[in-house]
């Protein structure tokens, strides 16, 4: 009898000391709200309207520029390039560390046997054998692990969020590493043209300087003007030659064991039209800014769970076993036990230390994504500005380069007529050749301000709400 008011009083101690610790910890935690940004209202250079984003980019945007072998190198990028395939088995890592993370909350059952043999001087022989199984469950009474698992759910959506941006980031790099190797190609070709005209020229001052009708000085100029061309030329094929290298990196094959077939910039990707409204939700749609959030919440749980740990945790112990001196008569009898405990985590100093470590950590997050909101809105400026130059340069560059052929031909056909001097043709011809290489770097040029802005602009991947999917 007088074991029962000992019971109760063991425990209402232990109910008073599980309320006292409850209620001195503070597990408080305010809604999840987007960190707060420089409010951002419009953009430069623009006097559209922002316009719904599903209607402004595709997400195979690249076939805006009507080119069949891009695509095609895009399609076995995406299929083959090794940094994409990277970031896809961290996705499938970060899967598997979701169950990983639930599977705290989940019981463990050990189970064993064993035997002993023992022989002692005037003893005799003795063995004995046993079976024994243990079940341990800590009891996720306020949600520690279930936060946990949250906390590497958000993690999962933002390495899913990394592989979009490497994706888009892919998609880009093919396209402008292409575009330039074209460029090149074209250059080569005027360069080699170039070249032999300047062969030409160079073989009449040498005739013309063996009649004495031109001083010596001039034909070394000339040959001059020749090696000048032909060191731009090896320049030009070293550069292409690179570009090819990171173009089959890019393909996922051994740089030198893809040759990319030449071609003329100009001829085969033509200028897309860029669209006039830009998105309203760039925050929503950059998957980089999206992955960036996520991890904002996930540090956020993770300053939940370290403060759900303030609370006591429950855990149950459940064994059982047999012995036997005899293996016949193992299982004729079983021993059970139970063992529930009450641990008090609030007086473990290392608990207080996570927290504080947690909320640095989600501080640090929220910076972070902070810094890549404000480099996207660079990115997206500096591509309308340069777009926007580049398109303006254009116009001039085509003007300056058409008066100039109109200058090359008339120069050419008073020559025909003797009037004035195959020099006069030569700087008339080089100054026609500079204007057309000037309009192909520019052609090149507003062709990579697009596919930069298409990057900056998320890339045509749908906006994700953050909050949405972590309630889901």
């Amino acid at each position: 009898m007088n074991i029962c008011p000992r019971w109760n009083r063991t425990h209402t101690l232990l109910a008073a000391a599980v309320v006292l610790s409850c209620g001195c910890a503070d597990v408080s935690m305010k809604p999840y709200q987007r960190p707060d940004n420089p409010a951002k209202t419009g953009w430069a250079n623009t006097t559209s309207p922002p316009t719904a984003p599903g209607v402004l980019i595709e997400q195979d945007w690249w076939k805006g520029f009507r080119d069949p072998e891009l695509d095609n190198l895009v399609a076995r990028a995406v299929r083959d390039n090794v940094d994409l395939r990277i970031l896809a088995a961290r996705t499938k890592v970060a899967g598997a560390q979701i169950d990983e993370a639930r599977a705290g909350a989940l019981p463990t059952l050990d189970a064993g046997a064993g035997a002993s043999f023992e022989k002692s001087t005037g003893q005799k022989f003795s063995k004995q054998f046993s079976l024994g199984t243990q079940v341990n469950w800590d009891i996720d009474v306020w949600g520690k692990v279930a936060k946990g698992a949250e906390a590497q759910t958000a993690e999962f959506h933002a390495t899913e969020a990394d592989w979009r941006a490497g994706y888009l980031t892919l998609a880009s790099d093919i396209a402008t590493t292409y575009f330039q190797i074209l460029q090149f190609d074209e250059q080569l070709d005027r360069q080699r043209k170039t070249l032999d005209k300047n062969r030409q020229i160079l073989a009449t001052y040498e005739a013309m300087q063996k009649q004495g009708l031109l001083p010596e000085t001039r034909v070394l100029q000339q040959r001059a003007e020749i090696n000048r061309l032909s060191n731009d030329l090896i320049e030009l094929g070293r550069l292409r030659a690179l570009s090819g290298n990171a173009l089959a990196t890019l393909l996922g094959v051994p740089a030198g064991n893809f040759k990319l077939p030449t071609g003329a910039l100009q001829d085969r990707v033509q200028l897309p039209v860029v669209p006039e409204g830009l998105p309203s939700a760039l925050l929503k749609r950059r998957p980089d800014i999206v992955a960036a959030e996520f991890r904002v919440l996930a540090s956020y749980d993770l300053v939940g769970q370290a403060k759900l740990a303030q609370l006591p945790s429950i855990s149950l112990t459940g064994r059982g076993g047999t012995s036997s001196f005899a293996l016949g008569s193992l299982l004729k009898s079983f021993t059970f036990g139970l063992l529930p405990s009450i641990n008090f985590p609030i007086f473990d100093p290392s608990v207080k230390a996570r927290i504080k470590t947690s909320q640095a950590s989600n501080e640090v997050a929220e910076q972070q994504y902070r810094k890549v909101v404000m480099d996207a809105f660079e990115e997206v400026e500096n591509a309308l500005v340069n777009l926007d130059a580049h398109r303006r340069q254009r116009i001039e560059l085509q003007e300056q380069a058409q008066r100039l052929g109109v200058v090359a031909a008339a120069v050419e056909a008073q020559l025909k007529e003797g009037v004035i001097s195959q020099l006069e043709v030569f700087e008339a011809e080089r100054s026609l050749l500079g204007a057309q290489l000037a309009l192909l770097a520019n052609h090149q040029q507003i062709l990579a301000d697009t596919v930069t802005l298409y990057k900056a602009l998320g890339g045509g991947w749908p906006p994700v709400d953050v909050r949405d999917v972590a309630r889901n």
